[in-house]
């Protein structure tokens, strides 16, 4: 199974990073993950004008990343939120019956366009609560490897 995780912004924090990589090593037996990071875009800007533009902008770069996605799953808070057996079932499906293709996207501080929104195959929401970009990869590697925990019977996921 291939994965992709576009995300605007790159992960600044350390700890992110140790996080990130712990679950990429357990992964590697399951599934590859390719990451694509994008520039974050009007970061320093107070003008809700120019926010939007950087939304827009950001957008326009991660359409342009979307060649072959496979399932695109896009995380924002106003998605489908799933339990952690429901997502694993979601890439059981997606693996047997789509291609097992996935892309995700993780949008900037100002989230997503409407024009990446429309363009997925799965909105998602891991919480109504607001994430940083670097706390929800870590959170989506999480999640993942519990997926892949719970579909070989594995006792993390209790």
């Amino acid at each position: 199974m291939q994965m992709q995780i576009i995300q605007v912004g790159k992960t600044k924090q350390s700890f992110f990073r140790d996080g990130e990589q712990e679950y990429l090593k357990r992964l590697q037996p399951s599934t590859e993950i390719k990451f694509v990071q994008l520039k974050e875009l009007g970061i320093d800007s107070n003008s809700q004008a120019l926010r939007e533009k950087a939304v827009q902008e950001e957008g326009k770069a991660i359409l342009e990343k979307l060649n072959d996605p496979g399932f695109l799953i896009v995380l924002d808070e106003r998605g489908q939120q799933m339990t952690s057996p429901e997502f694993a079932q979601k890439i059981t499906q997606i693996r047997d019956f789509q291609g097992g293709k996935i892309t995700f996207v993780i949008g900037g501080p100002f989230g997503l366009s409407d024009l990446v929104r429309k363009r997925a195959n799965l909105i998602l929401s891991f919480s109504k609560f607001t994430f940083t970009h670097e706390q929800i990869r870590l959170l989506l590697l999480e999640q993942i490897y519990r997926a892949f925990t719970i579909l070989a019977n594995k006792t993390y996921h209790y």
